[in-house]
C-alpha cells in the first residue's frame, strides 16, 4: 500500500477504536447499574424479611395483688351434729314414726322393735328369780333354827355354820337374778328407738316388718338424726397458705342452690397436719343455718379472707413461660428489647396468676409471648394494657367497656 492511502486510513482505524471504546464504556455501565441495581434490592428484600421476622406484641403492666380476691377454695359441708341410729337388740321392726326430712325432738319415739326372743328371755329370768328368792326363804329359815340350837347341845356347830353358808350362797343367787332380770328389762328398754337431740331425721333405711340385727353384729343403721342448725364446713386449704388462715379467720361460703346468697363463716379449727396426698391441711368451719336453706353434704365455694401482700403482683396467666428452666415472664425493656425473668409463683387465679418474686411494677410485661422468645429479640409493640380489677381480663385504650 501506498504512503498516501495509509495515511487515509487512520482516522478511520482511530473512529473505530473510539466507537468500540464507547460501546465497551455503555456494556459496563449497564452492566455495573444492573448490579448496583440487584444489590439494593437485595439489601430492601434482606430489610423487609428481617422487619417481618420481629414479632408484633401486647404488653401489660404488671398489678399489686388486691386483698379482696381472698383465697377461693371449694368445700363440703355436714351437719354439726350427726347420730346414726342402730338397733341394741334383734327382732322385727314394729312400727316408725318419723320420716325423713321431719324435724324431731329429743327423746320422741322412732320406731318400735319387735322382740319375742328378749321378750321370752325374761319371763325365763323372772322365773329364775323367782325360784332363787324361794331357795333363799327356804334357807334362811333352816338357818335360823339351827342357829337357834347353837347353844345348845342339840346341834353341832359345823351344822350351824353350813346351814348360815347356804343361807348367804341363796342371797348371792337371788342377787345374780335379780341382776339378770335388770339387764333384761334394759335391754327391753331399747324396743324403743329414740332422737338423741333436737334435730331432722336426714335417713331411714328400714320398714314395717324388716328384720332388724344387733349394729355391732353388722346391722345397717336404721335411721340418722342430724342437727343441722349449724353446719360444720370443711376445707383443705394449701400448705403454703395455712399461717394466713388461723382460727377465727372469716370466710364467705357459697352453694349452688342459691347463687344469689352469701353466708358468713368462721375458721373454727385445724388439723395441724398436712396431707402428705394432698399437700393440704384440712380446717373446719363453722356457719349459721337456722333457715335451714343449706343442706348436710352440698358443695360448697369457700372464700377465705387472707391479708393482702404488699409485694405481689397480678398479671395474665397467658404471660407465664414454663420450660426446661422453669417459670419464667417475658417482659420488654427500654429499647424494645426481650429480657426473659424467672419468677415463683404466689397463687393461680385461673385467667390471672399473682407472682411473689422475679417481677417489678414498672416491668412491660408481654401478654401473650410468641414460642421461642429469647433475652435479646427485638419486637414491636402494639400497646399497653392493664388487666382489671376483677382478674379476668386485659383491657388496652382503644378498648371499650
Amino acid at each position: 500500500m501506498s504512503q498516501p492511502d495509509r495515511d487515509s486510513s487512520r482516522p478511520l482505524l482511530q473512529r473505530l477504536r473510539w466507537v468500540g471504546g464507547a460501546f465497551l464504556l455503555v456494556a459496563v455501565a449497564i452492566v455495573a447499574q444492573g448490579m448496583v441495581s440487584r444489590a439494593a434490592q437485595s439489601a430492601r428484600l434482606h430489610e423487609l424479611t428481617e422487619a417481618q421476622a420481629v414479632p408484633t406484641v401486647a404488653i401489660v403492666t404488671p398489678t399489686p395483688a388486691q386483698d379482696h380476691a381472698g383465697l377461693v377454695l371449694p368445700g363440703r359441708l355436714e351437719a354439726y351434729i350427726r347420730a346414726p341410729i342402730y338397733a341394741r337388740v334383734p327382732g322385727y321392726l314394729k312400727s316408725w314414726q318419723h320420716d325423713i326430712g321431719e324435724k324431731v325432738k329429743a327423746g320422741d319415739l322412732l320406731a318400735e322393735i319387735d322382740t319375742p326372743d328378749l321378750d321370752q328371755q325374761l319371763k325365763q329370768a323372772r322365773a329364775d328369780l323367782s325360784v332363787a328368792k324361794a331357795n333363799a326363804k327356804l334357807a334362811q329359815i333352816s338357818a335360823e333354827r339351827w342357829q337357834s340350837l347353837a347353844g345348845t347341845d342339840a346341834v353341832a356347830q359345823q351344822d350351824v355354820d353350813q346351814r348360815t353358808f347356804t343361807l348367804n350362797a341363796n342371797i348371792a343367787q337371788v342377787k345374780a337374778a335379780q341382776a339378770n332380770v335388770d339387764r333384761l328389762v334394759a335391754e327391753q328398754g331399747f324396743k324403743h328407738l329414740l332422737a338423741p337431740f333436737n334435730g331432722v331425721v336426714t335417713a331411714r333405711e328400714t320398714d314395717i316388718g324388716a328384720l332388724i340385727n344387733v349394729g355391732a353384729a353388722g346391722g345397717a343403721e336404721l335411721f340418722v338424726v342430724s342437727d343441722t342448725s349449724k353446719l360444720r364446713v370443711y376445707v383443705n386449704v394449701p400448705q403454703n397458705y395455712v399461717p394466713s388462715v388461723p382460727p377465727g379467720t372469716q370466710a364467705t361460703i357459697r352453694v349452688p342452690e342459691h347463687p344469689d346468697r352469701t353466708y358468713s363463716g368462721t375458721v373454727e379449727a385445724s388439723a395441724q397436719a398436712v396431707n402428705s396426698n394432698s399437700g393440704t391441711t384440712l380446717m373446719q368451719l363453722i356457719v349459721d343455718n337456722s333457715a335451714g336453706e343449706m343442706m348436710p353434704g352440698d358443695y360448697a365455694s369457700i372464700h377465705l379472707q387472707m391479708a393482702a401482700t404488699s409485694h405481689v403482683l397480678r398479671v395474665p396467666s397467658t404471660a407465664l413461660i414454663f420450660d426446661a428452666k422453669g417459670l419464667s415472664i417475658a417482659t420488654v425493656g427500654s429499647d424494645n428489647r426481650v429480657l426473659i425473668k424467672p419468677v415463683s409463683l404466689e397463687r393461680d387465679l385461673g385467667t390471672a396468676v399473682e407472682i411473689a418474686s422475679g417481677l417489678e411494677p414498672s416491668d412491660r410485661v408481654i401478654e401473650n409471648p410468641p414460642d421461642g422468645i429469647r433475652t435479646g429479640a427485638p419486637v414491636r409493640l402494639t400497646g399497653v394494657g392493664t388487666l382489671d380489677a376483677d382478674a379476668r381480663q386485659v383491657r388496652h385504650p382503644n378498648e371499650k367497656g
